[in-house]
C-alpha cells in the first residue's frame, strides 16, 4: 500500500484508468468468456475509476468470435512495407485497417478522458503491451498489440501495465504511485 506521505489519494477524486474490458469480468473474449483478474480489481479498484474497453468488440467483431492473430506481412525487417497485421485465424479476415482508425479514434477519446493510467490484457494482439505473438515465415518475433500501440503512441507519458505484471505486489504499488502521481500533477494544472 501507498504511505500516505506520498500522496494522500483519499483527499483527490478518483483518477480514470483504462482496463481491458474482460479484466473486469465481462464475457467479451473470443470465446465468450471473460479473464477477471480479482487481485488488480481489488488491490486497484478502490482507489480508481475504471474506464472499460474491448477492442475486439468496439471494432464489430461480436461475442463469442474467431480468434485473431498478427501477422508480419512482407519479407520481415529487410523490407521497407513489413507491417504487423491482425487476421482471423480461421477466416483469413484482414481487420488492420479497421482496427488501426478505430484504435487511433478511441486513443484520442481516452486522452481527453484525462487518463492517468491503463491495465492492458497481457498477450492479446489488440492489448498486448510487449509480448504479443506475432506469426512470421522467418522466425518467432514478439511484440505490442495494435490497440495498445495506439494508446501508448497517443499518450507517452501514461502509466501502462498489464495484469501479468500487476501480480507482483511491488509493481502494483509502483503502478498505483505513477497513476495516482500523473493524476495529481494533471489536477494540478
Amino acid at each position: 500500500m501507498l504511505k500516505s506521505s506520498i500522496i494522500d489519494f483519499q483527499m483527490i477524486e478518483r483518477p480514470r484508468v483504462g482496463i481491458s474490458r474482460c479484466l473486469l469480468g465481462d464475457e467479451v473474449r473470443y470465446d465468450g468468456t471473460h479473464r477477471l483478474d480479482e487481485t488488480v480489481i481489488a488491490w486497484l479498484g478502490p482507489h480508481v475509476e475504471w474506464v472499460p474497453v474491448c477492442p475486439e468488440v468496439e471494432i464489430g467483431m461480436g461475442t463469442p468470435r474467431e480468434p485473431i492473430e498478427l501477422v508480419m506481412s512482407g519479407d520481415g525487417v529487410r523490407s521497407l512495407d513489413a507491417r504487423v497485421r491482425l487476421f482471423g485465424v480461421e477466416s483469413g479476415t484482414d481487420w488492420t485497417h479497421r482496427m488501426h482508425a478505430w484504435a487511433a479514434a478511441r486513443a484520442g477519446e481516452l486522452a481527453a478522458l484525462g487518463l492517468s493510467g491503463y491495465v492492458f490484457k497481457a498477450r492479446s494482439p489488440s492489448c498486448g503491451i510487449g509480448d504479443v505473438a506475432i506469426r512470421d515465415v522467418e522466425s518467432a518475433r514478439r511484440g505490442r498489440g495494435l490497440f495498445a500501440e495506439a494508446v501508448i503512441r497517443a499518450l507517452p507519458d501514461l502509466p501502462v501495465a498489464d495484469e501479468a505484471s500487476l501480480a507482483d505486489p511491488a509493481r502494483r504499488a509502483s503502478f498505483l504511485e505513477r497513476v495516482l502521481r500523473r493524476h495529481v500533477d494533471r489536477s494540478s494544472h
